[in-house]
């Protein structure tokens, strides 16, 4: 469905995990019991895929773990469209129900095929009974995500219907708390109770609203800062009449790796200092215009770096976006500068909040 599909570091160790728990039964059933997690997992991502897809959500990137995955969206219409009632309703409803329409297709395809199968026997998720526990898989990650806990689903309806009063960011850094407490009580729980699976669903919850609360905080950042805040003013530019050789002398005495090309006040385009060098080994010395990019994007000193940033990773292959104010360039931001002005910006706030303080 050409998203990036990522694949969380505990995904793969909770195989290690099972077949340490099924060592009774050898490891080829401790295998087979991970993979029911990863087919409860596979099925209900593919259902909210296609539902992403039918409400016309455009997604960058999901990243799996053992309760679901968590998107990440491609731009910020596709994020408020998820964020609103009848989207995040289909969404949430579409994980649990392809689930649980999946445990009752497999339990009749068992029960039709070999009637000694005992689906309702305890345990009910076992390596012993790997039929049985793919039946109850299926079950189990549908009831998980009814739990009022972020980022599971029934979690972000009850988020996303105070988000829609008190905004988006309080609101996700308080459902992010309180899923790590439930998570927690899930985890006390399943030791009082000697049930490894609600020990595993408490901590990966705990590890899913972690994910959560970092990408909010980043979000919460990027749509505040300005592009005056972190811009390079001190930069160097390059003409479309520079040769090349006179334009490597400047990438010589300079940080940058990219550089604004203007005529007079007016950009015109974009060059790198690789295309540069290529340009002269393998043509020899020309001019500046002759190996510029003409296709760029500018930035206003207003826009949010979260603007900036997705201007950046459109797929465009920019490394490098001027800002302009009345035609005229008045810094740049690129991928090379951007996390180091980052870090300043952040130290600077700091002092300034102690300068407040005091």
């Amino acid at each position: 469905m050409g998203v990036e599909m990522r694949v969380h570091l505990f995904f793969p160790v909770l195989a290690i995990v099972c077949i340490g728990l099924s060592a009774a039964d050898g490891w080829v059933r401790g295998l087979g019991l991970f993979f029911a997690v990863v087919a409860a997992v596979v099925v209900r991502e593919t259902a909210r895929l296609l539902v992403a897809a039918w409400l016309g959500l455009k997604l960058r990137a999901i990243l799996l773990l053992p309760i679901g995955g968590l998107f990440a969206y491609a731009d910020p219409d596709s994020q408020e469209n998820a964020n609103k009632g009848g989207g995040q309703f289909a969404m949430a409803l579409a994980g649990p129900l392809a689930n649980w329409a999946t445990a009752l297709m497999l339990a009749a395809a068992f029960l039709g095929a070999s009637g000694n199968i005992r689906l309702l026997d305890q345990p009910y998720i076992t390596s012993a009974y790997l039929l049985r526990s793919l039946v109850w898989m299926q079950v189990f990650m549908g009831l998980l995500h009814v739990l009022p806990a972020y980022p599971l689903d029934c979690g972000r309806l009850i988020r996303g219907s105070f988000a829609r009063k008190h905004g988006f960011a309080p609101t996700g850094r308080a459902a992010t708390g309180l899923g790590q407490v439930l998570a927690m009580a899930a985890m006390v729980g399943g030791m009082l109770l000697h049930n490894p699976w609600l020990i595993f669903a408490g901590f990966f919850i705990m590890i899913g609203a972690q994910v959560e609360d970092q990408g909010v905080f980043f979000q919460s950042v990027v749509d505040t800062v300005q592009m005056r805040e972190v811009m390079l003013t001190d930069f160097s530019t390059l003409s479309p009449s520079d040769t090349l050789a006179d334009a490597l002398y400047r990438c010589v005495h300079s940080l940058q790796d990219d550089f604004p090309v203007v005529r007079g006040p007016q950009l015109v385009g974009i060059v790198s200092r690789q295309r540069i060098v290529d340009a002269l080994r393998n043509d020899g010395n020309g001019y500046v215009q002759s190996v510029m990019n003409r296709a760029f994007q500018v930035a206003r000193p207003e826009d949010t770096l979260g603007t900036t940033i997705r201007r950046l990773t459109a797929g465009h292959g920019l490394a490098l976006i001027p800002v302009t104010e009345s035609g005229k360039v008045v810094g740049i931001v690129s991928v090379q500068n951007l996390m180091s002005s980052m870090s300043l910006l952040a130290e600077q706030r700091r002092l300034e909040r102690e300068e407040a303080g005091d």
